[in-house]
């Protein structure tokens, strides 16, 4: 994985070898670098018809886990960094997510709906171990009744099992697991800091036992690679206590085309070639496809195949869906200084 410039930069840099064989040393390791992210708020709202949400909260902008595929990279070109290495390692994180959270649920003009927590990048990253920030985001969620739905394939979640566990108890939470794929080599070049397979589905597994409505997102399914795994990865999320799933198939906007390209020529130059034609018949001939209802599914002949064996797999298999969230039981928080109800 390399850095590459960021598009919106004025100037450029190239690395020249000076005569003392630099570029041919050991790169120096990634270290995280965290800066405060100050946002005046934590919700961001949408108004995209594909996806099942209108408002999220990210607690963290990039992603330790340094997916390859991640569609989130291109977001950190919006800070001035690349989508490339930076992404992985230049994180900004939001400390006092958790006080602005109170403050908007506390609106006179909040509505509540689901929030989803962590659609851009994942919550549970590692760098969540030592700040819980996302644990506080949901005490608060926890606090004023309030559904939610996450989405995380780290296995760093089965920490907030007790708080998840009492939302679900008040039909007020869900979890979707994402599962690229089973084969432990190929996810650990794909995803090399996430959770390996087998522990993501002993974390559908936990969360099942307790009473979690869990799910999981097949995502990406990438042609040629994990394609051919479906019906397996789906059969395997489903004895570990999936409710329902749903997949995604491989989106690679404008600056996660030439990454991609890049890691599928190094780790499967004999497959890469195939990989990208078939990638390519699924998006009208191009990389990718941006347009709203065609970005998650892809069309022609190949997406179309997909789709017909996620379709007869879901039905064969009898996923009974995920419980719908209450909105009903919804509590504003008081904060300092507010009137206390007389009544």
């Amino acid at each position: 994985m390399h850095n590459p410039a960021n598009r919106y930069a004025s100037t450029r840099s190239e690395a020249e070898d000076d005569g003392w064989g630099i570029l041919e040393a050991e790169p120096d390791r990634i270290t995280t670098s965290l800066t405060v992210d100050a946002s005046k708020s934590v919700i961001t709202y949408n108004e995209s018809p594909d996806i099942p949400f209108d408002r999220s909260i990210n607690p963290y902008r990039g992603c330790e886990h340094g997916c390859i595929y991640c569609y989130a990279r291109p977001s950190h070109a919006w800070l001035g960094l690349s989508p490339g290495l930076d992404f992985e390692s230049r994180l900004f994180y939001k400390p006092d997510a958790a006080e602005l959270l109170r403050k908007e649920l506390a609106s006179k003009s909040y509505r509540c709906a689901p929030i989803a927590l962590g659609p851009n990048t994942d919550s549970y990253q590692p760098v969540e171990r030592r700040l819980g920030i996302t644990r506080s985001i949901v005490e608060i969620l926890l606090e004023t009744r309030h559904p939610a739905g996450l989405v995380t394939k780290s296995a760093l979640v089965e920490r907030d099992i007790d708080l998840y566990r009492e939302m679900a108890q008040q039909q007020l939470a869900n979890v979707m697991v994402t599962v690229s794929t089973l084969d432990t080599a190929l996810s650990r070049k794909l995803e090399p800091r996430a959770a390996v397979p087998k522990r993501r589905l002993e974390t559908i597994e936990r969360l099942a036992m307790n009473d979690i409505p869990v799910g999981v997102l097949i995502a990406p399914v990438i042609p040629v690679l994990t394609d051919t795994d479906l019906e397996q990865t789906m059969q395997a999320v489903r004895e570990a206590g999936a409710l329902t799933t749903g997949y995604i198939l491989l989106r690679l906007p404008y600056e996660v085309s030439p990454l991609f390209r890049e890691w599928v020529s190094a780790h499967f130059p004999d497959k890469a070639s195939h990989v990208m034609s078939q990638i390519r018949q699924a998006r009208g001939g191009k990389d990718n496809v941006a347009h709203f209802g065609e970005r998650m599914r892809g069309t022609g002949q190949y997406a179309e195949m997909i789709n017909q064996r996620f379709r007869l797999m879901y039905r064969k298999l009898d996923f009974p869906g995920l419980p719908e969230l209450r909105t009903d039981l919804f509590e504003k928080p008081t904060l300092p200084g507010d009137q206390m109800d007389l009544f």
